[in-house]
């Protein structure tokens, strides 16, 4: 399983939900929050800067 797919289940159980997908980006949304980010959902793994930013956008801290 890629790294990326794992990244969206993160967001998923911290209460973000799968808003829609564009090729091979997902748009994912947090109700309570209103905060919004977009997920690239690519074979290879997330580089580390890229991987913070998603989720200081999300407003988490890394598992």
């Amino acid at each position: 399983m890629a790294p990326c797919t794992l990244r969206v289940r993160y967001l998923k159980k911290n209460g973000f939900v799968e808003v829609r997908q564009n090729g091979s980006h997902v748009k994912m949304n947090n109700p309570s929050t209103k905060r919004t980010v977009i997920v690239p959902v690519h074979a290879k793994s997330m580089k580390k800067g890229l991987e913070q930013a998603i989720l200081k956008q999300a407003g988490l801290k890394l598992p």
